[in-house]
């Protein structure tokens, strides 16, 4: 029998009993579609990782206020009570030379009003290095210029999407717009960086000399001299990061006159630490979900040579009939193992086409990533067929040393 006559024998054999033959597909559709649905997912949490990690930089460190102890010992909120400041951070830019970025910065919020346009954004006040340590470029203008920095000049640097709300397409260099009550001219504007890795408009954002947003837009908010919300490292080489950490958490406690054992009031955290948390989990929540895909495809699997098996029983006799009239067992052999691939297939088709509409479902509607590639589809179709081979295999060798004599007495 050449290959044209096993195939017709086989969807001969299969139409048959068509309503069984999609019932035991059925296990091959669903395992196909997990497959699909739950690998492109991982990639997709992958790659927002890697997002992630090309937009915080691997090779920083933030140091943020600790939660100090108030009167009594009551636990004060970090964001109640500032305990580092610029001092700290010309320290650490001083005493440690592995760090070759230092910028220190606070933070708020404010409406940006510009003619008859207005918007409600979020201020950072920031030193020189924060544009470095950050990955911030100029689409216009210019940084400020050093003595911004310490003459609190009212200069500010617009985000493409504070640009965008107030000028449209109009340049904002020169313009003079206000951030609460205050006049600041526009000095430049930020190349944009779009979605951050957190989910955040990175473009929605103006930057202000730090000395100017502590005298100007922190209000009626009572900061002890020279206090800022955070420090930002940036380590000249990621290898150097732990022990930089080190020596930072060190240097700031001897600054801050804190006893052995006593808790720390500030806080140092580590990028490159929480990046690798977060991609272990993604990586091992990737290996629960291709488990479980593989549990359903193996479900589907051992659905076929249920079937398969149930199918020679039944058979034994026609069995019996083509080896008396000639066919030899690896003609029967190839016959049962074609219906089972041509089980599998089929149903594998069904997989591939119900698993890409669900990842695009779960990416449309869910809140989960997803990325939908052709490595995902062949590794399905790699699985369908797979899946065939192997599970038909027994049934069909089992069919082809079937003695012709007994089989045909079969009733």
């Amino acid at each position: 029998m050449n290959f044209l006559e096993v195939l017709r024998t086989a969807v001969f054999a299969l139409r048959g009993n068509w309503v069984r033959s999609a019932l035991t597909s059925l296990g091959v559709i669903i395992g196909i579609a997990a497959v699909i649905v739950m690998v492109s997912v991982g990639q997709g949490t992958q790659a927002e990782i890697d997002k992630l990690v090309s937009g915080l930089g691997s090779n920083r460190l933030d140091i943020s206020p600790g939660a100090g102890r108030g009167p009594g010992g009551a636990r004060m909120s970090a964001s109640s009570y500032f305990t580092i400041d610029e001092d700290d951070a010309d320290a650490i830019r001083q005493d440690i030379p592995e760090v070759q970025y230092v910028a220190a910065s606070l933070r708020g919020g404010t409406q940006v009003v510009f003619a008859e346009n207005n918007w409600s954004s979020q201020w950072q006040g920031v030193q020189a290095d924060f544009f470095p340590i950050e990955g911030w470029e100029i689409a216009s203008g210019a940084v400020f210029e050093p003595r911004d920095y310490g003459t609190a000049a009212k200069s500010v640097i617009l985000g493409d999407t504070v640009r965008r709300e107030l000028f449209g397409d109009e340049d904002p260099v020169g313009q003079t717009v206000r951030l609460g009550r205050v006049p600041f001219t526009v000095v430049g504007t930020l190349k944009p960086k779009g979605q951050g890795g957190w989910g955040q408009d990175q473009d929605d954002v103006l930057l202000v000399p730090l000395e100017t947003s502590r005298r100007r837009l922190m209000g009626a908010m009572a900061l002890p001299p020279g206090a800022v919300q955070q420090i930002t490292l940036g380590v000249t080489r990621a290898d150097d990061l732990g022990y930089v950490q080190g020596e930072v958490e060190a240097l700031l406690r001897q600054r801050h006159r804190i006893q052995p054992g006593a808790e720390d009031d500030f806080r140092v955290r580590n990028i490159a630490e929480i990046i690798e948390t977060r991609t272990a989990t993604t990586r091992l929540m990737s290996l629960l979900l291709g488990a479980v895909a593989t549990i359903s495809l193996v479900v589907g699997g051992i659905g076929i040579m249920n079937i398969m098996l149930v199918s020679v029983t039944e058979r034994i006799r026609e069995i019996g009939l083509r080896m008396a009239v000639g066919a030899g067992p690896s003609d029967v052999r190839r016959q049962f193992l074609a219906e089972a691939m041509l089980i599998s297939l089929v149903g594998g088709a069904l997989g591939i086409v119900i698993g890409i509409a669900g990842a695009l479902l779960v990416g449309r509607m869910g809140s989960l990533p997803v990325a939908l590639n052709g490595q995902v589809i062949a590794l399905a179709a790699g699985f369908s067929v797979a899946t065939g081979l192997f599970f038909g295999y027994y049934p069909a060798r089992k069919a082809s040393q079937l003695d012709p004599i007994e089989a045909l007495r079969q009733q």
